[in-house]
């Protein structure tokens, strides 16, 4: 690995940004300036855009574009910006790598295609291909509740062994599978692991986890940046303590309305127009809260301190 690189090693938290809206392709440019100052803000360690949380499968390539260049541009290389790049068709992966490369971006991350089935060898094929057609470092990224397809243990490690591949995010929410993951790749020293879900984040940063991507360092990142420094000095009072407070968050935010897999999407967005930070609007096929839930999150986000009571 490095033969085209110069790449350090991430660790820490790198919030999977949300991408402000203000109608069905059309940027909300002022909201997402203060977005990005107030994760920054936070102490994050680097910004990941045009993920799940981000949205991305749902929005033009105009609009991706858009946004690289912007994010790019605002964050200014105060810390490494990576970009989603998945895609069921290969040539628009590899064509927004290119656009994020142009514009500055450190890194692409990569969920596998998502309407065919795909099998492990399939894929180490397609991962082959597609490290060998653009030029900047991969992160992988487990989403198998979306996408159908888990990375086996044995498929990760091959993968670590490519030129350019650099670690994994995993949201499987699945312990035993982190452990496994952490146990194939003990070798592989500059191989990053992050955790997705949240509530686990203290657990997987005990066990050798490098940091965590993770929702609620979008509007909280003080809080996670926080437990990721308390991990790194292990002063597990302290890590108890705010690990309790992400809890809390969890508990609050995400559970509201019966939408399914979509209110987690729904709440963040919804706490960031709460906290007039931006737009809340989002991408076909959802909708913002109605007045309803939007009540209760701001009620709750009184009770977190996160708004004025």
């Amino acid at each position: 690995m490095g033969k085209k690189y110069n790449h350090k090693h991430l660790k820490g938290i790198i919030p999977p940004m949300i991408t402000p809206l203000l109608g069905r392709d059309i940027l909300d440019a002022a909201g997402l300036e203060r977005l990005i100052e107030h994760i920054l803000g936070g102490g994050v360690h680097g910004l990941f855009i045009l993920g799940t949380t981000g949205e991305g499968p749902s929005l033009s390539c105009c609009l991706q574009h858009e946004l690289i260049d912007r994010v790019c541009k605002q964050v200014a290389g105060q810390v490494p910006v990576l970009v989603g790049i998945t895609n069921t068709i290969f040539a628009e992966s590899v064509a927004i790598a290119h656009k994020a490369e142009e514009a500055g971006a450190e890194a692409v991350v990569l969920a596998p295609p998502y309407y065919f089935p795909t099998g492990q060898v399939e894929f180490l094929e397609y991962l082959e291909h597609l490290v060998n057609k653009i030029n900047l470092p991969l992160y992988l990224y487990n989403m198998p509740g979306l996408t159908k397809f888990a990375f086996e243990p044995e498929t990760i490690a091959a993968a670590a062994d490519m030129d350019g591949v650099y670690g994994i995010k995993d949201s499987s929410g699945d312990m035993i599978y982190f452990h496994k993951i952490k146990r194939k790749l003990q070798d592989k020293k500059n191989f990053s692991i992050f955790i997705g879900r949240e509530e686990l984040l203290a657990e997987s940063l005990l066990l050798g986890g490098d940091g965590g991507v993770t929702g609620g360092a979008i509007f909280y990142p003080k809080l996670y940046v926080d437990l990721y420094n308390a991990a790194q000095a292990e002063d597990l009072p302290k890590m108890r303590k705010l690990h309790d407070k992400v809890m809390e968050v969890s508990s609050a935010i995400y559970g509201v309305g019966h939408y399914g897999g979509s209110s987690y999407l729904k709440g963040t967005k919804c706490v960031l127009s709460c906290m007039g930070i931006c737009s809340d609007f989002m991408a076909e096929p959802f909708h913002k809260f109605r007045q309803k839930e939007r009540a209760i999150i701001q009620s709750r986000l009184k009770e977190l301190g996160l708004l004025e009571k």
